[in-house]
């Protein structure tokens, strides 16, 4: 077996707490793995004024994965500072943003669900093509949506249908009002879906596709959408898997993938020792099961940290009773993977 490297960015806040119990558990299923530390974010741009080191773009190219934990970005700007995140993933080009969302054995999940969005990562109104007019009293985004994006994200939204074993694929859109924009995305999506007819394909506009997230998630299998609509949509979903804290996610591309936990940085409870690493584990196990091509190995992290769920092992900003610390829920999941 090949030996991996993994560049890991810890970011900010409960970073510093969850990526390394993710790193832990990534070494004791596979030991031999490179761990290269970079630095990046909203701590590190207070102390050097960058929001992340020159050379990370390229170091994470050529380790070929990335390993990222939460970091901050005002929501008003500041000068110097680009989002580390969205910024590493238009370098890279680490075009599509898998996000699961699947029952887990807690209190807060839903029985019953097992969904998949597929989200475009590279461009919309997230690609940073924003100016104010009229003295700062008019803001104005582009949105910019092209054929090449769409074939690539959507071409690999129904592979990942087939080799998941899923049924149908729910393109996301609203192309009755953005029709320039959003109807290319539809368009495109509905081509790529012709050559793929074992899958059943259907389509929503972006405000049903909330209702029925929000009434009936169970009727979702993978869903195909651009990046604005797939980050909301994808946060919803998290609420059927037990909540945000525990929702793990990959970005992949063609040499690249990232991995990052969903959550936030949780300033009120960084540096207490109780966030959950659910997320950022799990994270490790889609890079393992997607990039690396180890779904076996994957799979073991992932029935552990169901073994541990199981068995009433939560950390306190999961359910406050008996609650384990983050390294103590860390030790668990490790236990299970012996």
């Amino acid at each position: 077996m090949a030996q991996r490297l993994l560049c890991v960015i810890e970011g900010d806040g409960i970073g510093h707490e969850v990526i390394p119990a993710a790193v832990e558990v990534l070494h004791t299923v596979l030991p031999d793995v490179i761990i290269q530390p970079v630095e990046a974010g909203w701590e590190y741009f207070e102390r050097t004024g960058l929001s992340m080191h020159p050379d990370t773009v390229e170091q994470v190219k050529q380790a070929g994965a990335v390993l990222v934990g939460t970091v901050t970005t005002p929501p008003y700007p500041v000068e110097g500072y680009i989002s580390p995140a969205l910024h590493l993933r238009r370098a890279v080009q680490a075009f599509a943003n898998l996000r699961p969302t699947t029952s887990l054995p807690i209190p807060t999940s839903r029985e019953g669900i097992n969904l998949l969005i597929v989200r475009e990562n590279t461009e919309d109104v997230y690609g940073g093509h924003e100016h104010t007019e009229d003295e700062g009293q008019t803001g104005i985004s582009e949105k910019i949506i092209t054929r090449e994006a769409t074939e690539r994200v959507s071409r690999l939204a129904f592979e990942m249908a087939i080799r998941g074993g899923r049924k149908k694929v729910t393109i996301v859109h609203k192309a009755n009002v953005l029709q320039q924009t959003d109807g290319l995305f539809r368009r495109v999506a509905l081509e790529v879906a012709s050559y793929y007819p074992e899958i059943i394909t259907d389509e929503f506009f972006v405000d049903t596709a909330a209702y029925w997230m929000v009434k009936e998630p169970t009727r979702f299998d993978v869903i195909l959408t651009p990046n604005l609509y797939g980050d909301i949509l994808s946060d919803m979903a998290a609420a059927w898997g037990g909540g945000l804290g525990l929702a793990p996610s990959l970005s992949l591309g063609e040499r690249v993938a990232i991995a990052e936990p969903a959550h936030g940085n949780v300033p009120a409870i960084a540096g207490l020792g109780i966030a959950n690493p659910t997320a950022a584990i799990l994270s490790v196990a889609m890079l393992l099961r997607y990039h690396w091509q180890m779904p076996e190995i994957a799979q073991h992290i992932v029935e552990a940290v169901r073994a541990t769920l199981s068995e009433g092992d939560y950390t306190a900003d999961v359910v406050m009773d008996g609650a384990l610390s983050t390294s103590q829920f860390t030790e668990s999941v490790c236990n299970h993977l012996h």
